[in-house]
């Protein structure tokens, strides 16, 4: 849709395209925000604003397990409670906060930042495989879990990474067959996650 085409002032058509670039901001939707905010107070027109901001400015990846984070390390990796034994590693970081929620795991995670996908030109280089098999090497590690979705990228990911990791003679894990094939982890509620946790499967 040309939204420059638009019987409307220049700044707007430019904010409500700027919206629809968003994932699942619509057409319709993105109007709606654009009018919203028009209609907003200043102060919390630029509140967003400046909110937006701080994401790109002060957002970087935890060096240790991938997960976006404001403090290097995260507040995960640093916490001295969390089980360094088992490592979860799953497909983007809003995957983390639904496997928190759960309150049923306490290990680390690792985030890769995507799945294996030759459609889409993903690779394993394009992920942050070579940074989890660098966490494996002092050998305090001695459970990996495989949290991918189950889809068909997830499902190939979750191979290639125990193909990886098998020789290395770690235990490695699948979360059990609760989570219907094709979902994703960031929508499953608490406790289809937490059975899928407690039933994991040596993969």
């Amino acid at each position: 849709m040309d939204f420059e085409s638009l019987p409307t002032a220049q700044p707007v058509a430019r904010l409500i395209e700027e919206f629809h670039r968003l994932p699942g901001i619509g057409p319709k939707s993105a109007q709606r925000l654009t009018y919203y905010l028009l209609r907003a107070p200043e102060e919390q027109a630029r509140a967003l604003a400046q909110a937006i901001l701080a994401v790109k400015d002060k957002i970087v990846l935890c060096s240790q397990c991938q997960n976006i984070t404001d403090a290097d390390p995260c507040l995960i990796c640093r916490h001295p409670e969390r089980d360094r034994t088992q490592i979860c590693v799953v497909e983007e970081p809003l995957d983390i906060l639904a496997l928190e929620r759960t309150g049923g795991y306490k290990g680390l995670y690792h985030v890769l930042h995507g799945v294996i996908s030759p459609m889409d030109g993903v690779g394993p280089e394009d992920l942050k495989i070579r940074e989890l098999l660098e966490r494996l090497k002092d050998g305090e590690v001695q459970e990996v879990i495989l949290a991918t979705n189950p889809n068909l990228e997830g499902e190939a990911t979750a191979m290639y990474l125990q193909n990886l990791l098998k020789p290395l003679g770690l235990k490695v894990t699948r979360l059990a067959r609760g989570l219907p094939f094709g979902s994703d982890l960031e929508y499953a509620d608490e406790v289809t996650l937490t059975r899928a946790l407690e039933g994991r499967q040596e993969a």
